[in-house]
């Protein structure tokens, strides 16, 4: 089975939209988070069929929130990258997944 490592700036992604939501109503951030790592379990099943962004990155679109998890799959591991809000400017999340470095022994 495939090991899944979501990178520091994939966490950061999700820790902000934990925030975004929990402001909205107390519990929906815990429901966002919940949700957004079920859809990240998933790639063990499912990873490489998304389609690909950026000339590097799979993309898997979260079943309940409108985000999306943007991954590759090295060897045996499946890396998240980042985790955005889909209804973001598509040139800023490009300048920012472009921009990532490889990652370095997390």
């Amino acid at each position: 089975m495939r090991r899944i490592r979501i990178l520091a700036a994939a966490r950061r992604d999700l820790t902000a939209g934990y925030r975004f939501y929990e402001k909205q109503a107390e519990g929906i951030g815990r429901y966002f988070l919940d949700t957004l790592y079920s859809d990240i379990e998933s790639l063990r099943i499912s990873a490489g069929v998304h389609p690909v962004c950026f000339d590097r990155y799979h993309r898997l679109l979260s079943k309940r929130f409108p985000w999306s998890v943007y991954y590759r799959i090295e060897g045996d591991e499946i890396q998240v990258y980042a985790v955005f809000d889909s209804r973001r400017n598509p040139d800023l999340i490009e300048d920012r997944l472009t921009g990532v470095r490889e990652p370095r022994g997390y």
